[in-house]
């Protein structure tokens, strides 16, 4: 079972916290399946869902990342609580958005999609930080995490971060034109990273007694 969060300045528990999150994350999923069963998702629905979901994956993976980073800059530790769980809905979200290309886009046809895998550099991209989830998300157990030891599962889980840069990269490619989206999310991930790397190179001068 998921420990009930707590919060770090009064010591009250949040038992809202996972049930908000579930509720919170299904509703842009339940707005769009509105949108596309009454047929509003515009010229290309197919095209618009797609990336709709691409970005709910790319949104709650940058937002696992941040749990850490919230914690060593402003001491706020509830978002650790729920870190498994943002990045498993990343892996929920983008492996809807790979159904409705596979499945709907190119119609189960595989030779299609392993032709644009190997050859639509953006999508060989996308189609990589995919397939980088899958292993964080098998692993995301606590029962795995004490199979594999904590510092493997550590320099596992660390590919979450290649896979939120080949997420961003994906997307700057996917755009083309107006950038300026993809752009936030690659300074909010640059941030994150500078953050965890100073957080380490700290540790680093603390063990050698700086």
């Amino acid at each position: 079972m998921t420990p009930v969060a707590a919060s770090p300045r009064t010591g009250k528990k949040l038992p809202f916290l996972q049930p908000g999150l579930l509720i919170g994350s299904l509703l842009p999923l339940a707005l769009l399946a509105s949108r596309a069963l009454r047929g509003t998702l515009g010229a290309d629905p197919i095209a618009i869902g797609m990336n709709q979901l691409g970005l709910l994956a790319l949104i709650f993976l940058l937002a696992s990342l941040a749990a850490t980073p919230l914690k060593v800059v402003f001491g706020v530790t509830w978002p650790i609580r729920i870190r498994r769980s943002l990045g498993l809905l990343s892996f929920f979200h983008a492996t809807l958005h790979f159904l409705l290309y596979f499945v709907i886009d190119q119609g189960l046809a595989l030779s299609a999609v392993v032709q644009d895998v190997t050859k639509r550099t953006f999508i060989t991209v996308g189609f990589c930080a995919f397939v980088l989830l899958i292993p964080l998300a098998v692993t995301s157990t606590s029962r795995m995490l004490k199979r594999m030891g904590a510092a493997r599962w550590k320099r596992l889980h660390r590919l979450s971060y290649v896979a939120a840069i080949l997420g961003v990269v994906h997307f700057v490619w996917r755009v083309k034109k107006d950038l300026s989206q993809p752009t936030l999310y690659a300074c909010v991930l640059g941030l994150l990273f500078a953050i965890r790397l100073w957080q380490a190179r700290n540790k680093k001068a603390l063990a050698r007694g700086f």
